[in-house]
């Protein structure tokens, strides 16, 4: 119990002391959308990722990046 009140308290600390509720939002939405359009990637076939100019190992490796690994320039 002490335990998970703690890292409670502390991951509501840390969300107030690094932004809104609408930022932390607005962040969920970007790792959502990153998640589909990984998961697209993952059905193309091998033409098509060559078309893109990336191989089946880039983009299964890319496909399997977590939900919060999304390119820096669109956390701005």
């Amino acid at each position: 119990m002490f335990a998970s009140l703690t890292l409670s308290t502390m991951a509501v600390s840390h969300v107030q002391t690094r932004g809104t509720l609408a930022d932390l939002i607005a962040r969920l939405q970007l790792g959502l959308a990153a998640r589909a359009q990984r998961k697209q990637l993952a059905t193309l076939d091998n033409a098509q990722l060559a078309d893109l100019g990336l191989t089946r190992a880039q983009a299964e490796t890319e496909a399997a990046r977590p939900l919060w690994d999304v390119p820096a320039n669109w956390l701005r």
